[in-house]
């Protein structure tokens, strides 16, 4: 086995914090553009493209996963896995990671015209979303409050907004962030909280393999919902209550 090959062997049996520590300590760099020069960005990132540049991609990536089943000698004469590379293309640009590929869901606002100030709450939001480290499942609910100033929203567009940034690669804390600084934008409310808690396949499915009911809980409370410690305990206890 030639040096590369050993490298390679070598790092197939760390963990993934000794990994990460490896690959920063070798110094790794990635490409900012792909081969054919078009921009790379995050994986809960964000750049609308047409129904053909979707197509194209999907042609792409069904030829890569193609090529997977090739080196995991997946013979794709059985017929359950025939049309899987496409399957799994489609699924993954128009389901999956279709937040990375559309435009932000119109959100109509509506004046504050009775001048609501107490705490608005939408809660059991579904999330799905998918872990960026693994590309496991994220599967969970979400609880979003808010104090209007001088705009509201209809309670749909929570969901809208919530299933626009969960179908991203995503970590659950920066897709609490997400969700609360969008909200922040297109409302400058008094107060916003952001409640998700979901299960990850990628500690369940693999690794520690923990029980299918663990779950992981994130929150992000801003304006006086992060400053104001008696509202920021009615609004856990609202979305408490069953």
């Amino acid at each position: 086995m030639n040096s590369e090959g050993a490298r390679l062997h070598s790092l197939v049996d760390l963990d993934d914090a000794e990994l990460e520590r490896q690959l920063l300590k070798a110094g790794n760099l990635y490409p900012t553009q792909s081969r054919s020069g078009r921009e790379l960005f995050d994986a809960n990132g964000n750049l609308p493209l047409s129904a053909e540049e979707k197509d194209e991609m999907i042609a792409a990536v069904e030829q890569k996963f193609s090529e997977i089943f090739d080196v995991m000698r997946i013979d794709r004469n059985d017929p359950n896995s025939t049309d899987t590379p496409f399957r799994l293309a489609r699924m993954w640009i128009n389901e999956l990671f279709a937040g990375r590929y559309s435009a932000a869901p119109k959100i109509t606002v509506f004046p504050n015209r009775r001048q609501v100030g107490e705490i608005v709450i939408s809660k059991g939001i579904k999330v799905m979303s998918v872990c960026s480290h693994h590309w496991q499942p994220i599967s969970g609910t979400c609880a979003i409050g808010y104090i209007p100033r001088d705009k509201v929203i209809g309670l749909s567009k929570f969901t809208r907004i919530v299933e626009w940034f969960s179908r991203r690669g995503q970590i659950q804390e920066e897709l609490g962030e997400q969700i609360a600084d969008f909200l922040v934008e297109i409302l400058d409310p008094v107060a916003v909280g952001v409640v998700i808690d979901s299960k990850h396949y990628c500690m369940i499915a693999r690794g520690v393999e923990a029980h299918d009911s663990s779950s992981m809980v994130t929150s992000v409370m801003r304006g006086e919902l992060a400053t104001n410690p008696a509202l920021r305990t009615e609004f856990l206890q609202l979305i408490a209550q069953q």
